[in-house]
């Protein structure tokens, strides 16, 4: 009863419906944990992509050269640098080329 303390209507105070509405709970949160990292790798090739467009370049070929020249980056610092350092992300793809 204490984890479904803020839920509504029943599922807060009837026991056979607070132990459902628990299962769920938990079962819809495990789904969900790996639902954002799945989210979040699709936002980084989004971000990756739209910088790597603006230099000529698009996303598949960029990342097939960075892994032929052996630059280990994930898409996670590749996006940051795209984001918030432009002409870092510029030189990168310079050097790939």
């Amino acid at each position: 009863m204490k984890r479904v303390k803020g839920f509504e209507a029943g599922a807060k105070n009837l026991i056979k419906l607070a132990q459902t509405a628990d299962t769920k709970a938990g079962a819809h949160s495990y789904r969900d944990r790996k639902n954002k990292k799945r989210n979040s790798r699709r936002l980084w090739q989004v971000k990756i992509n739209a910088a790597v467009r603006a230099l000529g370049m698009s996303y598949s070929p960029f990342i097939g050269a960075l892994k032929k020249n052996s630059i280990n980056m994930d898409r996670k610092v590749l996006s940051q640098i795209a984001e918030e350092y432009p002409k870092v992300f510029e030189k990168i793809v310079t050097e790939i080329k």
